[in-house]
């Protein structure tokens, strides 16, 4: 489960930006809470905020992490690549736009029964890897014990927590652009393919984006053009906010492409009409569309992590997907869910705790600030309380994290 994520220098947060998942101590809806690893561990965190204060860099900064842990072995031989896919720093000082962009995560994995702790994390600069580090700690102990620690610039390479026979074959593995836990892992090196293997099972939906909406949409479950039981899964989580759809069918096209069709019953009969899943509504389409990942999360106990849920979705769809990480006979092995909206409606101490919710901000400066409800304090010096209006205070400015609007004629 993910514990903590940081960064810095990220495009509109110029200063570190923590999105802290461990539990505080406040009293509302314990009974979701998850310990593990001597942590208390929340599933879920919404984020809120105006258009462009850095909601969305927030989903990128995490997806950017994820990112080259996975795919910066393919950026070892190809400087312009690599530039092509370094992080964006804050570019509105000359002093951040040359420093390096950082990412930090402390996290466990899941059914780990020994409960352990990691703390990993890397540093990027223009020319590559500038640090990084991976340290861990068991669930009995009070202190983090070091793994690794990797500094380009001080030309310093310390494995201690990795086993002799492996250290020789990382040394010679290591390049400029390429991360120790990527090559690790390629080498078979079992602590590094385990980490990676965290970072795998995290999941990404930008619903703000066209183009991800229809991929997403034509994207089919794994084992769905064969699988009766698969389809009927399908059809279960359907029938969760719209029985209408009884049924699929499947006819293939060509290699690799098919016709999804959706079963409905002719009102009065017991006959089928069948209609081209493309031809059903926008939402329908998206609720299939997050089914395979979600399904996928909830089977590994990742992290799925979507720009802009409320995006075509009625508040009920985007309560009835929410509650899915919150009940414990759904979410077996403790997935989590983050997304940034702007749909007020879920905006309760009915559905989140104080700690759950999140907002960024931004200053006339351009840069981007996040931070929890449970850690703000209002004009009074007063922290909220768990029975007040969320949604009527966030709305009225209470929170800040809204537009300020002119006239616009």
């Amino acid at each position: 489960m993910l514990i903590q994520f940081s960064f810095s220098n990220y495009k509109s947060f110029r200063d570190e930006a923590i999105l802290d998942l461990s539990a505080t101590k406040v009293s509302e809806h314990n009974n979701r809470v998850t310990e593990c690893g001597g942590e208390r561990i929340l599933p879920v965190a919404a984020i809120y905020g105006a258009n462009a204060s850095g909601k969305s860099n927030v989903y990128r900064a995490f997806e950017c992490m994820n990112s080259f842990v996975i795919n910066s072995l393919y950026l070892a031989d190809d400087p312009e690549k690599f530039a092509s896919q370094r992080p964006v720093p804050f570019l509105f000082d000359k002093g951040s736009a040359n420093k390096d962009t950082s990412f930090e995560v402390y996290f466990t994995i899941p059914e780990d029964p020994k409960e352990v702790t990691y703390n990993y994390g890397f540093s990027i600069g223009s020319e590559g890897v500038t640090e990084e580090w991976l340290n861990s700690k068991a669930k009995t102990a009070r202190s983090y014990k070091t793994v690794f620690y990797r500094s380009d610039k001080d030309n310093e390479l310390d494995l201690v927590g990795i086993p002799k026979e492996e250290r020789k074959t990382i040394e010679r593995s290591l390049r400029e652009r390429v991360l120790l836990i990527s090559s690790g892992a390629a080498l078979n090196v079992s602590l590094c393919k385990k980490i990676k293997s965290w970072f795998l099972c995290n999941k990404f939906a930008d619903f703000g984006n066209s183009l991800t909406n229809l991929v997403m949409s034509r994207t089919l479950p794994t084992d769905f053009v064969d699988s009766i039981e698969i389809q009927n899964d399908v059809v279960d989580y359907f029938n969760t906010f719209d029985e209408s759809i009884v049924g699929f069918s499947v006819e293939k096209k060509a290699p690799d492409m098919y016709d999804v069709l959706a079963h409905h019953k002719i009102i009065g009969t017991d006959e089928i009409a069948k209609i081209p899943l493309e031809d059903e509504s926008s939402g329908t389409l998206k609720m299939f569309s997050l089914y395979p990942e979600l399904k996928g999360v909830l089977t590994s106990g990742g992290v799925y992590f979507i720009d802009e849920l409320n995006a075509r979705l009625h508040p009920l769809l985007v309560r009835n997907f929410i509650l899915c990480f919150l009940n414990p006979e759904i979410n077996k092995r403790h997935a989590q869910l983050i997304f940034t909206t702007h749909d007020t409606w879920q905006l309760s101490s009915e559905l989140f705790r104080r700690d759950e919710i999140w907002f960024t901000d931004k200053d006339e400066n351009g840069i981007s600030t996040l931070f929890s409800l449970v850690d703000f304090v209002d004009a009074d010096g007063d922290k909220i309380r768990k029975d007040e209006n969320y949604a009527k205070n966030y709305m009225s400015g209470k929170y800040s994290a809204i537009p300020h609007l002119k006239k616009m004629m």
